[in-house]
C-alpha cells in the first residue's frame, strides 16, 4: 500500500549517519559516535533543542557519506544523554519516536541536514492485531529455547506490550543480530506485516539452531564412543597383560565379521594366518584410526580374492571349435592352438596355464578373438589395457601403507573376474613404456612365467598368488618394442591380414549382422549385395582388418535408416551404385597389369604394416656417363640392392649379351612409383636385376609374373619374409606367376588355400633362374 503524504508535513533535521546499527521506533538505544561529521550533527541537535534523523548508511567504509550513500527509511530520534569518552568519542542514548522517509540530503557547515517525511500512523483492527501478536509469541517462544533467556524483568515489559507493531520492533530490537533482517523489519511500514516478517526471520533462525544442535550432539556422541572404546580397549590390554597373554596369543575373536568371512572362505593356510592376525590389529586399535581403515582396505581387497575358486573348463573339442567359428572366419591357427590346449587340458588337467601373444596388424580381431577363446573354454575374461603404462606399481600394486594403495592390475584383473583360472588380456603389449617410476615390462617377467607365476606376490596383497591357472593372452602390433626376455615367455602367434574372400565372409556372417542390430533393421530392410560388399572392401577400404570396412557398412545402414524413417523408401538394396552414391566416388584404385609386355618394368612385391602390394620398378637408360639414378623415396638398403644387381650384371654381361662397358657410356635412372611413399629391404633385389638386364638388353619382361627375393653379388637368391602377403597382393592384382627365392619353399604350405589354387608359386636358387623365366626371349 502506498502512503501519500502532504508537503506541508515536510520537516528538516540534523542528521547522523550509523554505521552497521539500526535503531526502532519506540526503543531506547545506547550508541558511540567518533566521526567528525556525526558529532558536528549531534552539537547542532543539541545547540538547538532538536530531534535528530538516525539515517542508516549502506556502506560502513564510507567516512563522509552523502545523501546517495543512506537509505531511504530512517527513524527520528530524541537525544536523551550524552557522555564523553576517554578516547574522545561520544556516547549516546537515544529514543526512537517515529519512522520517517528521506527526501533530500544536503552537507552543509560540515554536517548531514535531511528533509523527511513522518510515515502516518496505521490503525490496525484489534482481531487482526491479536492474531499477530499470538502468532509471534508462539514463534518467539519457540525462539527462546535456542539462545539465552532474557531477564525476567525484559519479558514482563514485553508482555505488557499489546501493539503488533511496537511488538516486533521491540523484539528485532533484541534478539535480531543480523543487519539486513534488523533493516528489512524498519522498512516495513505496515505492523501486520512487520509482525509476520519477523515471525519468518525467527523460524528461519530456528531452523538453523536446530540443525547446529543436531550436528553438535552428533560430533559429541561420536567423540564420546571413540573415548569409550579407548578407554575399554585400554583396560582389555592391562587386563591381558595381567593374564601374561603375549601380542600372539591375542587373536581376534572367531564370532567377530571377519572371523566368519576368514573361515567361510576356504582360504590356503598361509593366507588364511595372514589375514586373522591383520583382524586381530584391527581389533586392538581405536575406532576411526588411519592405520585401522587401511586393515579394513586390506581386509576386504584380501577377502574378495578368488582364491580357490575355479570355473570348470568345456573339455569338448568339437563345441569349443563351433564356438570359434561361429565368432570368427579364418584365423586358423589361433583356433588350432586353443584346441591343442583344451586338447592337452583334457589329457593332463593339472597342466599349466598358457601365454599366448597375438600379434598382427590393427583390426584383424586380436582382442575379439581373445572373448571368443574364454567363451569357448567356459572361463571368465578380464582385460588389462597395458597401452601407455610406465608405472611398474601398475602391474605389481602399492604398498599397503601408502595413501590410496591399491592391488596392481593383474590382481584387480583376477578379482574382476572372480575365478582363479580366467582368461585375462594382455592388451597392446608392445605400447608399455618406462620411465624413473621402474619398468612395467620387468615387472610382467614373472607374470608371463609359467615356471614362477605359480607364487606371485603383489605389493598390497602380499601373499603368494597362484596364477599358474590363468590362460594369458597378450597382443601386439610388432614385436620389435617387446624385450627379449619378455618375448622369450611367449608362445608367439602371427595373425596376418585377411584375405578379400575372408573379409567378404566376415562382412557377410559378422559385420552386417552387427550393424543391423545397431540400427534397428532387417534383412528385408535393407540387402547388401555381393557386389557392394566386394566394392566396400577393394574401392573404400585399404587395410588388413575390418575396422573401416564395418564403419562403411555402418554409414550405408545410417542412410538406410534415415530414408526409411522420412519415407522415401521401404527397403533398400545396396548395390554398387548404391555404394558409390552414398559413400561418394571410390578412394582407392588397385594397380592393373600393362596389356602389352614392356622393356624395363617389372612386378616386384613388399610388405607394409597394411598387408602385401605390388611394387612396379622401372628403369630408364640413355647415353651418358655412367651414372646411376635411384629415385623413388627408396631407402638405404634398397639402393644396396640396386647397386649389387648392377655389380652382378656387370660380372655376368657377356653371358646377358650386355655391353661389358654400359656404364661408362650409359646413365641408368631406376625408378620406383609412388615417389611419396617410402620404401626399404631387401627383397627388391631380384626385381631390380631383372629391369636392368631388360632394359640393357631391350627385352620384354612378361606383365603376367611377380616376383620377390634378395640377391647377392654371385647371382644366389636369399629368403625373404612376408610371403603370404605379398603372394596375396600378387593374386589382387591379376597376376598368374610368382617367383620366390628356393629356401622359401616350405613357406607355401602357409599360403592362402585360394592363392594356392590360383598362382604358380616357382622357388629359385639363383638370378639365371629368373632371367629365364621373367624376360621373353
Amino acid at each position: 500500500m502506498a502512503f501519500i503524504y502532504d508537503k506541508t508535513e515536510v520537516q528538516t533535521f540534523h542528521t547522523i549517519a550509523l554505521r552497521g546499527i539500526v535503531i526502532f521506533p519506540g526503543i531506547t538505544t545506547s550508541f558511540e559516535l567518533g566521526r567528525k561529521m556525526s558529532v558536528s550533527s549531534l552539537k547542532a541537535a543539541s545547540d538547538q533543542g532538536e530531534l535528530v534523523y538516525l539515517a542508516v548508511q549502506k556502506n560502513p567504509a564510507v567516512d563522509e557519506p552523502d545523501g546517495d550513500d543512506l537509505f531511504d527509511v530512517g527513524v527520528v530520534a530524541r537525544v536523551a544523554n550524552v557522555l564523553r569518552l576517554t578516547n574522545g568519542n561520544y556516547q549516546i542514548m537515544a529514543e526512537g519516536l517515529y519512522r520517517a522517509r528521506r527526501v533530500s540530503t544536503v552537507c552543509e557547515d560540515g554536517h548531514l541536514i535531511s528533509d523527511v517525511l513522518q510515515y502516518p500512523k496505521r490503525n490496525v483492527s484489534t482481531v487482526h492485531g491479536r492474531k499477530a501478536i499470538e502468532s509471534l509469541w508462539t514463534v518467539f517462544n519457540d525462539y527462546l529455547h535456542y539462545v539465552t533467556k532474557p531477564s525476567p524483568e525484559i519479558l514482563e515489559e514485553i508482555h505488557r506490550v499489546d501493539d503488533a507493531g511496537l511488538l516486533a520492533d521491540f523484539l528485532a530490537s533484541n534478539f535480531l543480530t543480523n543487519f539486513d533482517d534488523r533493516r528489512a523489519l524498519l522498512e516495513e511500514i505496515h505492523p501486520i506485516r512487520r509482525a509476520e516478517k519477523l515471525c519468518a526471520i525467527l523460524q528461519k533462525d530456528i531452523a538453523l539452531m536446530e540443525l547446529e544442535n543436531s550436528i553438535q550432539s552428533k560430533v559429541k556422541y561420536r567423540l564420546q564412543r571413540r573415548q569409550r572404546e579407548a578407554y575399554l580397549r585400554e583396560q582389555l590390554n592391562t587386563i591381558r597383560g595381567e593374564l601374561g597373554m603375549d601380542e600372539d596369543s591375542m587373536d581376534m575373536d572367531e564370532d567377530s565379521e571377519y572371523g566368519k568371512k576368514i573361515a567361510e572362505a576356504n582360504l590356503p593356510a598361509e593366507v588364511a594366518e595372514k589375514l586373522k592376525s591383520e583382524a586381530g590389529k584391527l581389533a586392538k586399535m581405536p575406532f576411526g584410526s588411519s592405520e585401522a581403515s587401511v586393515i579394513h582396505n586390506y581386509l576386504d581387497t584380501c577377502l574378495e580374492l578368488p582364491w580357490c575358486v575355479y570355473t570348470e573348463d568345456r573339455l569338448d573339442i568339437l563345441e569349443a571349435k563351433k564356438i570359434l567359428d561361429e565368432d570368427h572366419d579364418g584365423i586358423e591357427k589361433v583356433k588350432e592352438r586353443i584346441l591343442e590346449f583344451l586338447s592337452v587340458k583334457q589329457l593332463k588337467p593339472d597342466a599349466k596355464g598358457q601365454i599366448l601373444c597375438l600379434v598382427g596388424p590393427p583390426g584383424v580381431g586380436k582382442t575379439s578373438i581373445a572373448r571368443s577363446i574364454a567363451r569357448a573354454t567356459n572361463r571368465r575374461f578380464a582385460r588389462i589395457s597395458l597401452g601407455g603404462i610406465r608405472d611398474e606399481a601398475d602391474i605389481r600394486g602399492h604398498r599397503k601403507t601408502y595413501v590410496g594403495a591399491m592391488p596392481g592390475r593383474i590382481i584387480n584383473a583376477v578379482k574382476l573376474a572372480e575365478s582363479a583360472n580366467p582368461v585375462i588380456l594382455l592388451d597392446e603389449l608392445d605400447k608399455l613404456t618406462r620411465d624413473a617410476h621402474g619398468d612395467p615390462a620387468s615387472a610382467l617377467l614373472e607374470v608371463l612365467d609359467a615356471e614362477q607365476n605359480n607364487n606371485f606376490r603383489d605389493h598390497f596383497v602380499e601373499l603368494p598368488f597362484d596364477l599358474s591357472s590363468v590362460l594369458f593372452i597378450a597382443t601386439a602390433n610388432t614385436l620389435d618394442t617387446i624385450p627379449p626376455a619378455l618375448l622369450d615367455r611367449l608362445d608367439v602367434i602371427e595373425m596376418s591380414s585377411y584375405t578379400d574372400s575372408e573379409k567378404l565372409a566376415i562382412a557377410k556372417n559378422h559385420l552386417i549382422p552387427k550393424q543391423y542390430a545397431n540400427h534397428g533393421l532387417n534383412k528385408t530392410q535393407c540387402k547388401f549385395t555381393d557386389e557392394a560388399i566386394e566394392l566396400l572392401i577393394s574401392g573404400y577400404t585399404r587395410e588388413n582388418g575390418v575396422r573401416n570396412l564395418e564403419r562403411s557398412i555402418a554409414s550405408i545402414c545410417r542412410k538406410t535408416a534415415k530414408s526409411i524413417v522420412s519415407g522415401e523408401r521401404k527397403s533398400v538394396r545396396v548395390t554398387p551404385a548404391v555404394v558409390k552414391k552414398n559413400l561418394g566416388p571410390v578412394k582407392y584404385l588397385r594397380e592393373t597389369m600393362n596389356d602389352t609386355d614392356e622393356i624395363g618394368i617389372v612386378n616386384g612385391l613388399a610388405w607394409t604394416s597394411l598387408g602385401g602390394e605390388l611394387l612396379r620398378v622401372e628403369v630408364s637408360s640413355m647415353q651418358g656417363t655412367g651414372k646411376l639414378e635411384l629415385t623413388g623415396n627408396l631407402g638405404d638398403v634398397m639402393k644396396e640392392s640396386a647397386k649389387a644387381a648392377v655389380t652382378y650384371i656387370r660380372k655376368h654381361s657377356n653371358e646377358l649379351g650386355i655391353d661389358p662397358e654400359f656404364y661408362t657410356k650409359q646413365d641408368v635412372h631406376i625408378h620406383v612409383p609412388e615417389g611419396a611413399v617410402p620404401k626399404d629391404g631387401p627383397s627388391a633385389g631380384v626385381t631390380l636385376c631383372t629391369a636392368l638386364v631388360s632394359e640393357l638388353t631391350g627385352k620384354t619382361v612378361k606383365r603376367n609374373i611377380a616376383m620377390t627375393g634378395e640377391i647377392t653379388l654371385t647371382g644366389r637368391v636369399l629368403p625373404i619374409g612376408g610371403l603370404r602377403e605379398k603372394t596375396m597382393a600378387a593374386y589382387k592384382y591379376g597376376c598368374d606367376t610368382v617367383i620366390i627365392p628356393y629356401d622359401n619353399r616350405g613357406d607355401i604350405e602357409e599360403l592362402d588355400r585360394e592363392v594356392r589354387e590360383h598362382l604358380s608359386v616357382i622357388p629359385v636358387k639363383t638370378v639365371s633362374e629368373v632371367l629365364h623365366l621373367a624376360v621373353n626371349r
